[in-house]
């Protein structure tokens, strides 16, 4: 077994696009075939209660970069403009990211896949390896990329495309110093109809595919998403698309362990935010409707993390975690010093990591938003607010785990309802930025084309309905 000069973890973080926390078999799901995700699970911890800080990409994105939640980095929506060309927008500008902390701690850090946070030619936040797609995502095959600086048209299968890449990076890693790696999938965002292999979206024909329950249409679901009228062919798709990233997932783990690195490297999976495949109704995640949804099933991701030596293996955790809290865990995990911002709501969950059951962390409840809508959720209890006149939503999770009876007019609840609103309102009131309040800016689910406050032009796109 190779031997490192350093006394640093290596860090693979692997990040997907717009998959549910249901979506595994470790997870319970029968349907699909994910047995490299299920072995990661086995050997390591697999949180079952992880939310995305807001159920769109971009900006749950970059509250795990930043460890700010949207109303703190002004990343509202999902960015539709800003990627290329001489307007590209730096969206993340003057924030600082844990990849640059790592980077000024001696990490050499790398991308591979998606960024989708603005500015795709240029390296930023402390990676000095760059491959991304020009803008978020498309095509699976002949996927337009940055390479070496330049943009040019990846003719192969994007998901096996940034695999190659994130192992040639590994493959010239040196023992003097630790790196860090993003591997971040495309997949398994739409499309799903022929772009993926075909053995993958045969090898599905005959599924019945129970794990997505098909609710009466949502009364708030977008018009313009066909998934209905072909279920079980993007379905097929759908699933097909994480077998593939399994697959690939699976050369990741085969590539450390033939470099001996692997009892000196902790990897991490989670995506960006959660998926509807009819679940409530919906096809898509929070603007899979409007107003934007806050179910457990849009907010909600799964997260695993592995370091055989380190963490202890086979363990689901139930505790309340948010992607506002992923930063100061991977400072702390890597043993660097905190980030330093007391206005930041997050706190590292290295005791639960390191298999303190009882060790107490600072959430009891979890705060979402997406523009103007909000959350709070506790392990019983789920509160959403949309500012300025509702509708707004009660959920008692321990009778109704799957959010059908809204109890937000029942005078029985009175008192908690008011308790629940107080809190939501005096956490923000805590962190968010007047002047890039989410509830201020025009987020109807459509798109992000620009700055927001005062430092930008304030315009955030909107859904034609």
């Amino acid at each position: 077994m190779a031997t490192r000069e350093n006394t640093r973890p290596n860090i693979i973080f692997v990040l997907c696009d717009d998959m549910g926390a249901w979506a595994m078999g470790c997870a319970g799901n029968s349907d699909i075939r994910t047995p490299n995700l299920d072995r990661l699970a086995a050997e390591g911890i697999r949180f079952s209660n992880f939310f995305c800080t807001s159920p769109v990409c971009s900006p749950a994105r970059a509250s795990l970069f930043t460890g700010r939640i949207p109303s703190q980095h002004g990343v509202h929506d999902w960015i539709c403009e800003g990627s290329m060309g001489d307007n590209a927008i730096q969206y993340l500008q003057g924030q600082p990211a844990y990849t640059e902390m790592l980077a000024d701690h001696g990490y050499v850090c790398a991308i591979s896949g998606k960024w989708h946070l603005g500015d795709s030619i240029n390296p930023q936040k402390g990676f000095s390896h760059w491959y991304v797609h020009q803008f978020g995502g498309g095509s699976y095959y002949n996927a337009p990329m940055i390479r070496d600086g330049k943009p040019v048209n990846e003719p192969g299968y994007v998901t096996d495309l940034i695999t190659d890449d994130a192992i040639d990076f590994l493959a010239k890693q040196s023992a003097k110093q630790p790196f860090y790696l993003s591997v971040h999938y495309t997949a398994p965002h739409t499309p799903w109809i022929n772009n993926h292999p075909q053995h993958l979206v045969d090898s599905y024909a005959d599924s019945t595919f129970e794990s997505c329950p098909q609710d009466p249409i949502h009364p708030w679901h977008i018009k313009t998403e066909p998934y209905w009228e072909d279920r079980n062919t993007n379905l097929q798709g759908y699933f097909a698309a994480i077998t593939a990233m399994d697959e690939n997932i699976g050369r990741i783990l085969d590539q450390i362990e033939k470099m001996g690195l692997r009892e000196n490297t902790m990897i991490c999976f989670m995506s960006d935010n959660g998926y509807n495949c009819g679940h409530h109704g919906i096809w898509g995640k929070g603007n899979g409707t409007y107003p934007q949804n806050m179910y457990d099933t849009s907010v909600k991701v799964p997260a695993i993390f592995s370091h055989p030596g380190r963490i202890p293996q086979g363990i689901v955790n139930d505790e309340l975690v948010s992607g506002y809290d992923f930063m100061p865990t991977i400072l702390e995990y890597a043993g660097l010093p905190p980030h330093g911002d007391n206005k930041l709501p997050g706190s590292s969950f290295l005791p639960y990591l390191l298999g303190e059951d009882k060790a107490e962390h600072t959430h009891v409840v979890i705060f979402d938003e997406y523009g103007p809508v909000r959350m709070i959720r506790s392990k019983e209890w789920k509160y959403v607010h949309r500012y300025p006149y509702g509708p707004h939503e009660l959920y008692c999770l321990l009778d109704d785990p799957d959010e059908k009876r809204n109890l937000i007019d029942e005078p029985v609840h009175r008192e908690r309802l008011e308790e629940m609103r107080a809190g939501l309102e005096a956490w923000f009131l805590q962190y968010v930025d007047p002047a890039i309040d989410g509830v201020r800016q025009q987020v109807y689910g459509s798109g992000q084309s620009n700055l927001v406050g005062p430092a930008g032009k304030g315009k955030v796109a909107y859904y034609d309905l």
